[in-house]
């Protein structure tokens, strides 16, 4: 008996090998660098000027995305408009100029504090202080009416990036728990301000449309590197803080998921749709660097995932899987996930039928070996990812860098809190080095600077694991355990 199972392993082993040789030469006829280099550098190109959400750029790039899925022969889904879109009802939010924090008599100084939620707001509180503000730190706190304040980030940990996560965790619990605001403390890194400064002191943000004085909720920032607003806060006299914020203003944003599909061949299987995801905006203009260069052209981040997406979608269209194939091309990532977020929240085809969910991003590379799959060990489908690599000479490698919270920083994760696996496929990386911020997030990041010939295998590797996976008799899932597997369960019914 052992022998007989044995052979048929072996022989189960030999068919996959076999099918997996035959997709992967469908892959290699179909998927040409040329063909890549040719998109890239339209969608990275300075006439597009970043693609910034809201902008001319990321219209004309819409547009582009839309008729090429037609000229491959993807379908439009019912409930699109014009074919190939679905709208994304954003605004600009034109913030406050003026908000103030006083605790006491004592007032913040303007350039030691930012807003980052709250309209309209004056109010005079209790406030209480909850450490680093941890669930375990909420946890039977007097929270009802009053203000939080605690520490950003945690003491261990002062990433700035780990510090914007974590915020947004801590401001979650104060809602959840009644407390009219929350203000966190910026003390352990003094560096960190000069950052969020930069990029947060903007005037307006992208977001959905509120009702005026909808939510009178407040979140700032206090910057206190020598300790002072701490001492102020720990005073055994009892104070009250007040917080003044003034009006913000919304300009509506026409915006867009570009958004089409292929059905499958199976009776079957063609009921269950693999998602392939990339988001195409990127951020636009800013200050000119030291080279006179003002444009965040967005090669890595994202074209090239946009790309895998429609080579995706040409290989998919010409030579249909088993099953169906639904492609989103998300708008305003870089704005909060936005594009995302409304479309599992508004999906023009039930989620339920949504078995996979295959998203494409990325920040850079730095080993021209690899494919990096933010997620790999956490679905099924890894095997496929894996095997589609290697057939082109690549080797797939989980997420090397897990202190950034990569899976949850990406659109993948919208579709993995309703449940449906999703991973990200990534260009190589094996840490968050100079490498990769020499090209993430800035102006240098063009289509110039790519390595085409890595291109090349990278995409076929990314389609081939799309062609596998669509094609498994096995309908992919998350494996046992993980944070999204009960959601998963809910969602399929299982």
């Amino acid at each position: 008996m052992t022998k007989k199972l044995w052979i048929i392993s072996a022989l189960m082993l030999t068919s996959l090998w076999v099918v997996a040789q035959d997709q992967a030469e469908l892959v290699e006829n179909t998927i040409k660098k040329s063909t890549i280099k040719g998109h890239i550098y339209f969608l990275a190109s300075d006439e597009l000027a970043g693609r910034e959400t809201g902008t001319h750029g990321i219209d004309v790039a819409a547009r582009y995305l839309a008729t090429s899925l037609q000229r491959y022969g993807v379908s439009p889904v019912e409930g699109a408009t014009d074919g190939y879109f679905q709208e994304v009802p954003l605004v600009k939010n034109i913030a406050p100029e003026a908000y103030g924090i006083k605790i006491g008599k004592e007032a913040v100084g303007a350039e030691d504090i930012l807003r980052l939620e709250g309209s309209a707001v004056n109010v005079e509180s209790d406030f209480v202080f909850l450490n680093y503000g941890t669930e375990e730190d909420f946890n039977n706190a007097d929270i009802e009416g009053k203000v939080v304040v605690v520490f950003a980030g945690q003491k261990d940990n002062q990433d700035y990036r780990f510090v914007y996560q974590a915020s947004g965790k801590k401001t979650n619990l104060a809602k959840e728990a009644g407390a009219v605001g929350l203000v966190e403390l910026h003390k352990d890194n003094p560096d960190n301000w000069k950052t969020f400064q930069s990029f947060m002191n903007r005037g307006s943000s992208i977001g959905f449309a509120s009702e005026k004085n909808q939510n009178s909720f407040f979140k700032l920032w206090v910057n206190d590197p020598d300790g002072s607003w701490t001492k102020r806060i720990n005073l055994k006299m009892k104070q009250k803080m007040a917080v003044t914020i003034g009006e913000a203003m919304q300009l509506p944003i026409p915006s867009k998921n570009v958004v089409g599909m292929v059905e499958g061949t199976d009776p079957d299987l063609k009921d269950e749709f693999i998602i392939y995801s990339a988001h195409y905006d990127h951020l636009g203009i800013g200050k000119p660097n030291a080279e006179g260069d003002s444009i965040y052209n967005g090669a890595r981040d994202n074209a090239v995932g946009v790309v895998t997406v429609m080579s995706a979608a040409e290989s998919i269209a010409k030579n249909p899987t088993k099953r169906s194939a639904l492609f989103i091309l998300f708008t305003a990532e870089e704005k909060g996930l936005l594009g995302s977020k409304y479309y599992v929240e508004n999906p023009l085809l039930p989620l339920d039928q949504m078995v996979y969910c295959f998203n494409s991003d990325n920040g850079g590379y730095n080993d021209t070996s690899l494919t990096t799959i933010i997620g790999l060990e956490r679905t099924t489908a890894g095997k496929h990812m894996k095997k589609a690599s290697e057939s082109f000479g690549l080797k797939a490698i989980d997420d090397p860098a897990g202190e950034q919270g990569l899976f949850d920083r990406s659109d993948n994760v919208n579709f993995a809190k309703k449940g449906i696996p999703a991973p990200t496929f990534s260009l190589g990386f094996t840490a968050f080095d100079a490498e990769i911020g020499k090209y993430y997030h800035q102006q240098s990041d063009n289509p110039e600077s790519i390595d085409y010939d890595y291109m090349e295998q990278f995409f076929r590797a990314f389609v081939l694991s799309a062609r596998l996976i669509a094609n498994d008799a096995e309908t992919p899932f998350w494996v046992e355990g993980d944070k999204y597997y009960e959601a998963g369960k809910a969602l399929y019914g299982k």
